[in-house]
């Protein structure tokens, strides 16, 4: 007779796989995909999906290599290349997703233990490692409706414009209109630049129970109230405000990003002054530091703080006090 094997509680059962949960992450990122090879050009899909297959091959080669379950099938490289190459310009050249795949996939997620292991996201740090290696590539945008269809490996030849955070950290309204930057015509990343659609595929998250909004809302909150609270003089605070939440990266990150389960506190109020936190650093570095965006280091800084939010916000144990909670 075989010994009977008892886990530690709480015993869930539960339909969702990571399948399962990668899948809907996927549904909930094409239709912001689809409108950026409307704004950017067929070259968004082409990089899109030489990251995806790095991704992807990466994991199964590394796997492979080190003996271990192939878990290409979770669907969560195939995410890991979809929102790497949301973090790339149109204009980047081919060979750049695939160096960052590799990184993420490799150093930030295998070697310490594949997935759920990583303690910081490996999308958004391939991102900060490439803007530091490549920062004329990672940074060279394409002017929206402009579009990129060329297939080649190096950088192709493209209408350069700067986004809108660069205006905005010097004081000015950019020139853009407001329903415009909202809607995404505008330049930027990939799939960063459709706030609409990344807030739509964030709500069929939340109806699907894969995110919830502690994160997401406490981290476009803090940062919609310092920015209305601290606009330049002589410029609209409200306007001021709004174009810096539908700028750059930030509902990519607070929706995509920040809510990663690997890398983001399990306890609701760990989850709320995490999404704060990262509000806080994001306002901070466009305020004061060199480059106009803050969300990725903002959500890697607050990636290092989990296990400490964790445990500052453990539930009390059954039958125990806040002496024990805290043991």
């Amino acid at each position: 007779m075989s010994l009977l094997k008892v886990s530690s509680s709480p015993h869930v059962r539960h339909e969702d796989t990571t399948r399962i949960i990668m899948s809907d992450v996927v549904i909930a990122l094409i239709p912001s995909l689809i409108f950026g090879v409307y704004v950017f050009g067929l070259r968004a899909l082409f990089l899109t999906l030489i990251s995806v297959l790095t991704c992807v091959l990466s994991e199964a080669i590394y796997n492979k290599l080190m003996k271990k379950p192939s878990t290409v099938r979770d669907m969560s490289a195939v995410v890991s290349g979809i929102l790497l190459a949301f973090n790339l310009p149109v204009t980047a050249p081919a060979w750049l997703p695939v160096i960052g795949g590799i990184f993420a996939m490799i150093i930030v997620k295998a070697l310490f233990g594949g997935i759920g292991k990583n303690i910081m996201n490996p999308v958004l740090a391939a991102r900060v490692f490439l803007f530091a290696s490549w920062p004329s590539h990672m940074t060279r945008y394409s002017a929206p409706l402009e579009s990129v269809n060329s297939f080649m490996i190096g950088a192709p030849d493209a209408v350069s414009s700067a986004t809108t955070l660069t205006d905005l950290k010097n004081g000015i309204i950019p020139s853009v209109d407001l329903f415009d930057l909202i809607l995404g015509k505008t330049a930027g990343c990939i799939g960063e630049v459709s706030s609409l659609l990344l807030l739509a595929g964030g709500l069929y998250l939340l109806v699907r129970r894969i995110i919830t909004w502690h994160i997401p809302v406490s981290f476009i909150a803090t940062v919609a109230v310092l920015t209305l609270a601290f606009a330049p003089d002589g410029v609209s605070n409200i306007t001021f405000m709004l174009y810096e939440l539908f700028s750059g990266g930030l509902i990519l990150g607070a929706v995509f990003m920040a809510t990663d389960y690997v890398t983001s506190p399990v306890t609701r109020g760990g989850r709320i002054i995490f999404g704060i936190g990262c509000g806080l650093m994001t306002v901070f570095i466009r305020f004061f530091g060199g480059y106009p965006e803050g969300v990725s280091f903002a959500i890697l800084i607050m990636n290092l703080f989990v296990w400490y939010l964790d445990r500052a916000f453990k539930p009390t144990k059954f039958g125990g006090g806040r002496k024990n909670a805290k043991a």
